[in-house]
């Protein structure tokens, strides 16, 4: 799976023609979880609080 970025040992990654709706993959330290690029959201798995912020943010402004 492509690596879109790494910071602060979160590492993002997407696959362009994985199923609906449009999301990325996380990982950081042992957590795994999906997020949807529209909102930000973790759609499934788990990441602690200040990382899921901190993804919400980095999908947010990549959307401008």
């Amino acid at each position: 799976m492509p690596t879109l970025s790494t910071f602060f040992g979160i590492i993002i990654r997407m696959w362009h023609d994985d199923h609906p709706p449009p999301h990325i993959h996380v990982e950081y330290q042992g957590f795994e979880a999906l997020v949807d690029i529209a909102s930000g959201r973790v759609s499934a798995g788990d990441l602690p609080r200040k990382v899921a912020a901190i993804v919400q943010e980095w999908c947010l402004v990549r959307q401008r």
